[in-house]
């Protein structure tokens, strides 16, 4: 398999500043080799640079660096879909606001090959704010509503010429979520898995029925992996920390599922953020997941595909 690495370093849309250095950290704790080792082919093609700001006026002061989100938006939506020719991209973030660029380029490649694209969220937060609901401004809260189309971002952010249907994005892990974001995703369409739905039943229950839905669709999949869908406790580098997070095992359990469905065309890893990190944990872990995820295995075991 072809892999291409595409660093995202922005960090206009986190409340914390140190997320810039997340593309170099993934480099120095040597995803690079991590992912050659398991016999893919590794092109890194480097770090996104933000588009010229564009002239957007901020419907409310209180909303964070707006034009330079913007900006990223539309550099990353066509980086995405430039680095998905032919290969598995993996964005190295960089804030969850680089979503709001990748999935949309992603759903732009789907669309042309003629496939629907399903999104995989694993993140403590639902990221379902709009420019209207967010009461912190800060606009890593905003890219899964503004990729489903939803109404609120004022023409701010770039057109969306390909919108994903609510109805294929799931979210596991969930476990802080705002009064706004939880009263609009009552009625969305969008699948949130919280942490007590994985304590009852079972993350790869979950995570099964999910990846069924795509097969049967004949779906793309892309993996927005946010830092704190972990517990803190094993992945303390990110600015947005939540307790109760998924378990070492979980994580890998979920990464080693969608390898063996053969399903995965992009992948996002995002929010490390170094400044936080303890001596490099958070990001060799990251590395680690992204391993399991392209195949590393304890034992060799028959692989149950939905790949055609």
């Amino acid at each position: 398999m072809k892999v291409r690495l595409l660093g995202i370093p922005v960090e206009d849309g986190a409340g914390r500043m140190g997320c810039e250095m997340g593309p170099s950290a993934y480099r120095t704790a040597g995803i690079v080799e991590a992912i050659a080792e398991l016999g893919h082919e590794v092109e890194d093609l480097g770090n996104v640079a933000r588009g010229p700001l564009p002239a957007v006026k901020p419907p409310y002061p209180h909303l964070r660096r707006l034009p330079e989100i913007a900006a990223w938006i539309g550099a990353v939506t066509e980086a995405a879909y430039e680095a998905s020719d032919g290969a598995l991209p993996v964005f190295l973030g960089g804030d969850h606001a680089l979503a709001a660029g990748t999935v949309p380029g992603i759903a732009r490649r789907a669309a042309e090959d003629g496939l629907p694209l399903f999104v995989l969220w694993l993140d403590a937060h639902t990221d379902f704010h709009t420019l209207d609901t967010t009461q912190s401004g800060n606009l890593h809260g905003t890219p899964v509503a503004y990729f489903t189309g939803a109404d609120g971002f004022h023409d701010c952010y770039p057109p969306l010429a390909h919108p994903v249907p609510p109805g294929n994005v799931t979210m596991v892990g969930i476990r802080s979520v705002d009064p706004a974001e939880r009263r609009a995703l009552g009625g969305s369409g969008v699948t949130v898995h919280d942490m007590r739905a994985l304590d009852e039943h079972g993350v790869g229950a979950l995570v099964w029925r999910f990846l069924e839905r795509v097969a049967a669709a004949s779906g793309r999949l892309h993996v927005s992996l946010d830092v704190d869908f972990l517990d803190p406790s094993i992945a303390p580098g990110v600015g947005t920390t939540a307790p109760g997070g998924a378990t070492f095992r979980e994580a890998h359990l979920i990464m080693e599922m969608l390898h063996d469905s053969g399903l995965v065309s992009s992948i996002d890893l995002v929010e490390l953020n170094p400044f936080l990190d303890e001596r490099g944990r958070t990001a060799t872990l990251m590395v680690d997941l992204l391993s399991s995820l392209m195949g590393r295995t304890v034992m060799d075991r028959p692989t149950r595909s939905f790949a055609a």
